[in-house]
This record gives C-alpha cells, structure tokens and sequence, in this order.
C-alpha cells in the first residue's frame, strides 16, 4: 500500500445493501478513490454472515484500500470476526480495524472501534445480542495508537464524539480521544449527513447508505463532498 492518498469514500449505515454499494462503485468509477471506509451496521438483520461475504467481496473486486468496523446490531460479534479474518486472508488490501489499527495507502493509520461507547465505566459490556462497550474499554482498545505518533490518522467510531456542533449526544471519551491522538479525518455513524472541525480533525458522518447517502473526503485539504447513489445503476 505505497501509493499517495487523496481522495477516501466514507460509508456509514449499510444493513446489507450491497447492491447499493456496488451501483457506488459504478458510479464514482471515473473518480480516484485511495481509500474506502465503512461504519456499521453492516449486515442484514436476517441474515449477517451473508451479507458480510457479499460486502466483503464486493469490496475485493473494488481492488481498493478499505478499512471498515461493525455497528452496534453486528452481534454477535464472532460472526463478524470471522468473515473479517476470512476474506482479509483472500484480498490483502482489505482491513478490519474494529478495536485495532492498520496502515494504509501512504503509511495513514486506520483506527477505530465499533459498536456503542458508552462513557458510564460500569457499563456492561455486550458481544452477543448488542455490540456495546464502556467508554475505559475503547480507550484501553486505542492506546496503540499512541505508538504511531509520526502518522497521519482516520479514526473510525459509529458512536458520535461529543461535539456541540453535531447537536447530538455524543461520547466525551471518544471525543478525549481525538484531541490525545489528532486524527485527521473522524468518521462516525448516525443518519444525516454532517462535518464539523473538533480541534484539528474533520469530524464527518457520511450519513446512511441504505439512504443512500455517502461522502468523499479530501485527505490532505480536510473537506468534505457528500452525495447520493441512486438505487439501480444505469444500464
């Protein structure tokens, strides 16, 4: 992953709408995307393994840099884990980076952790039926970062950091993550469509694909394009 990075795709909210991320792909296939992202849900409520595979495979063909995390209704958790151990196994330029980090294109590290955050510290810990955990756990998860100081950053969370500007509840502990580490780009879940600057970062949320919606963000320039797919691709 030598090359330069410019121009990333962010994707929130997929509940199994591959098709909608494949019309994506034929619709931005002029455009010079270094990087793709994703925060959960990702699977289909009936059927999440499947829609993993597929997901996963269509990000494969893509042949892009994508880095990606589950939602909070990815439970279990072991499902998810293992169709990301599996397919990252068979497409090299595909990461995971739930709870953990990966470099990218132009040594950027990827960063996040997926599920809900919640900064009470005796919240109880879900991997089963939800995916949530107490904000100390994401920090603990995180702190490899720490070990990375020289690079460039993108931060994945599909729990939103505090941030007045958002005018949503958000995580004050992710939020104490951003200003420690000073990612570049934050991408975050919810349903509209948003960016907002949290001292040094663009924190964006891309919106919901099932909606619809996606953004592309210039890496380096730290702004914004948001846009819709449409339903069927042209023929």
């Amino acid at each position: 992953m030598a090359k330069h990075i410019q121009k990333v795709l962010a994707i929130g909210g997929m509940n199994g709408e591959v098709d909608l991320l494949e019309n994506l792909f034929e619709e931005l296939g002029d455009e010079p995307i270094d990087a793709v992202t994703l925060v959960g849900d990702l699977g289909a409520p009936w059927s999440k393994a499947d829609t993993y595979r597929a997901l996963f495979k269509a990000l494969g063909h893509a042949d892009l840099a994508a880095f990606w995390i589950p939602g909070p209704h990815d439970a279990p958790i072991s499902d998810y884990l293992r169709e990301s151990y599996n397919i990252e196994i068979a497409y090299p330029k595909l990461r995971g980076v739930h709870a953990t980090a990966a470099i990218g294109p132009d040594h950027v590290l990827f960063a996040g952790i997926g599920g809900e955050v919640v900064d009470d510290p005796d919240t109880v810990r879900s991997e089963e039926a939800l995916i949530r955990y107490p904000g100390w756990e994401a920090e603990y998860r995180l702190k490899v970062v720490g070990e990375f100081k020289d690079y460039a950053k993108v931060f994945l969370f599909t729990t939103r950091p505090a941030h007045k500007g958002l005018h949503e509840p958000g995580s004050e502990v992710l939020a104490e993550l951003i200003n420690t580490y000073r990612p570049r780009i934050v991408i975050t879940g919810g349903d509209e469509p948003s960016g907002e600057s949290l001292g040094t970062s663009l924190v964006l949320c891309p919106g919901r694909l099932d909606r619809g919606r996606y953004a592309l963000v210039d890496f380096h320039n730290s702004t914004v394009e948001f846009g819709s797919v449409a339903a069927h691709a042209s023929v």
